[in-house]
Order: structure tokens, then sequence, then C-alpha cells
């Protein structure tokens, strides 16, 4: 076998070398306080999700650390769809797929250090070239969307240059990979000079110092990521309202989850613009980062982080769906987002970058249910 370290990686070193999991800052005390704090919804306690009849054409995603890998992987996977995708300190599509060759692919390994940080780690950085020839071969086989979309999709991307957890040389190759599939320079935004921490970037004082990495990983930088992200995947966007109508809804995610590993909390949440009620809305989909989970920092990701305000303006729902802490299996106990396999019932073979995986296809069915018909069931 030409990885026998990945066989040898034991539970207790995953917990103390993932950064995704345990970034710098962060202590075991805190995390557990929040928990406490919040108790996530059950299932039935959330009503379903509402249909309105959105414009799924116009799809984009967003996302942090894990989420931004999620953001990169879902916009590939379901290149029909999405229309424009935000990665803040986040890789390439299928980035822990290489290096390996199957059915001897180290993905977790590589999750930790080519998909990290390459050069503390002592490896390369992942090779845009190699994955996106992966994307052709899985669309070939039609376990993805044709790549072919890839050229009308715009990309924003963010790397902060105090961030020691996804370095630039990883968020680099995502531009490469876009680049190599065809899409036009012009709809490729790339942000590299904030003296950042790894985390969501805002403009309140509230916040965390810019150059930290630390809970809840929304920092204070001068600087609203969220409406530099959208718009630039909607370059119609309007000025943000002063004071937004719209409302938060929890919804029943649990209904959207068809398989037993998923890592996904009973309840998702998202932000409805008043006039969509009767008009004709879009959607932006937003991806936590690690210890982003409502168990971790309460309400503060889907509320304060400035999706809302600018989506309010511009018609657009901003689905938050939620992933959560899994101590046992699958084993997830920060609440990341998957992109190295842990829902897969098989690790040699593992289907979290196709279209039918776990997390990806229940995101894609909240999608689907926000695109159906006003009142339907």
């Amino acid at each position: 076998m030409p990885y026998p370290h990945l066989t040898a990686f034991p539970a207790a070193l995953l917990a103390a070398s993932l950064l995704f999991l345990a970034p710098a800052g962060v202590h075991a005390a805190t995390t557990a306080k929040a928990a406490k704090a919040v108790k996530p919804a059950a299932a039935n306690d959330a009503p379903a999700l509402p249909a309105y009849q959105v414009d799924l054409g116009q799809t984009t995603v967003s996302g942090l650390s894990s989420g931004g890998f999620m953001a990169a992987q879902f916009a590939v996977a379901y290149s029909a769809t999405v229309a424009g995708t935000g990665i803040i300190a986040g890789g390439p599509y299928f980035c822990s797929g290489q290096p390996g060759r199957f059915p001897y692919i180290p993905y977790l390994t590589n999750a930790l250090t080519t998909c990290m940080n390459p050069g503390e780690s002592q490896v390369a950085p992942p090779v845009a070239s190699e994955l996106l020839r992966a994307a052709n071969d899985f669309a070939r086989a039609n376990l993805i969307d044709d790549t072919a979309n890839l050229k009308r999709q715009r990309v924003y991307l963010f790397s902060g240059t105090q961030d020691r957890t996804v370095t630039r040389p990883v968020v680099n190759q995502v531009s490469q990979f876009y680049q190599l599939a065809g899409t036009p320079a012009a709809q490729i935004r790339f942000i590299d000079n904030v003296g950042a921490g790894h985390a969501i970037l805002t403009d309140s004082a509230n916040d965390k110092p810019c150059a930290v990495t630390e809970s809840p990983f929304i920092n204070d930088c001068d600087y609203t990521q969220a409406r530099d992200i959208l718009q630039h995947l909607y370059p119609d966007l309007q000025a943000p309202a002063a004071t937004p109508t719209g409302k938060i809804i929890a919804f029943n995610q649990r209904s959207f989850i068809r398989k037993a590993y998923s890592s996904m909390n009973n309840t998702g949440y998202a932000y409805i613009p008043k006039a969509c009620d009767s008009e004709t809305c879009r959607v932006h989909v937003v991806f936590h980062g690690c210890l982003q989970t409502t168990q971790a920092i309460g309400n503060r990701f889907y509320t304060s982080t400035g999706y809302n305000q600018v989506a309010d303006a511009n018609k657009i729902i901003v689905l938050y769906p939620q992933a959560e802490p899994s101590p046992v299996h699958p084993y997830n106990p920060k609440g990341c987002w998957d992109f190295w396999g842990y829902t897969s019932v098989n690790p040699i073979d593992p289907d979290f970058y196709r279209r039918s995986g776990t997390q990806m296809e229940a995101v894609k069915g909240m999608l689907d249910r926000l695109a159906a018909r006003r009142g339907s069931r």
C-alpha cells in the first residue's frame, strides 16, 4: 500500500491535528459552554421549509474554511444550477482527492496537509490541473454536472495575510482551477492583501480583531465581506437596506437528509426578504466554517455576518444549512462540512464530492424546495 500511514491515523491524533477542528486560540471549555447554552431545535420543533418559486438559475454559494471547500464542491458538482461561488480560506474542488491514485487516496491526510497549510506540512499544494482532470472524469461518468458550465460562473476568492490555517497557495489553486476550466479572468475576483486571520470579515467593532484566528471566526477588518461577495456574484446589486424588513426562519432540515451519516443539524435557517413573499427571488447559500455551528456560537453566523442586510434590498433569499458536531460516527467533533469523506459508508470510495453526496444532496433538496410553487407541499 503506497500510504500505510493512512491506516495508522488515530482519532486522537486527528483531534489534536485538525486545524479546521481546533484552530489556535479555541479552548474546549469555551466550546462546551456555548454548546450547553444553545440547544438546537428538534426536527419536529421547526416547520417545513416554505416554497417561494425562486429562480434557481441565479443561485450562488459561499463559505468560510470547511464551508469554503463545501462551496467550491457544490458549485462544481451542481454547476448547471450554481451561477457563482465565494470562497473564503478554502480550496479547490476535490482537493483531498489529490495526491493519490484510486483506491489508495489518503483523503484525510490530504485534507490535513495539502489542503490547509502545505508549507508547514512540507508538502506541495494541490494541483489544479489534476483536480480539473478528475472533475472532467466525474462529469463524463455523470457523477457531477458538465464542467463546461464553469465557464459562466463568477468566482470570489479570499486569503487573509495572517491566515495560517488555510494558506494562499491553496486558495490560489481555486483560481487556477477555474482559469483552466475556461472561466474568463474578468469573472474571478481574488483578494489577498487584507491582514486577516482565519475568519469571515465584517465592519463591526463588536467582532474580533482583524488579524486573530479565534472563535467565533467573525473579524472586524473594516470590510463587509458578505457585501463584496454578493456584489461580485450579482453585478446588479443595490445598496444594503437601512432597515431590513425581512425575517429569519428556522426550518426542518432533517427532512432533506436521505442517508444515515450526515453530521447535519435537525434545523436549518434562512433569511427571507419581505419582497420574496410575492415576487421572484434568487438564492444565495452560505456554508459556515468549523466551530461556527449553533452549538458553538449560537445565532451569530446567520444573523451578524452581513449577508441579510444586502440580500434584503436585492430580493435574495439567504439559505444557511447547518452542520453539527458528531463525536462518534461520523467523526466530526467540531461541526465541519465534509470535504474528505467522513459521511461516506465506504471510506475507500467516498461520495462527498458527487451530486449524490449526503450533504450535497440535502442542500440541493433545500434549493429545489425553495423553487417549488408557492403554497405547494
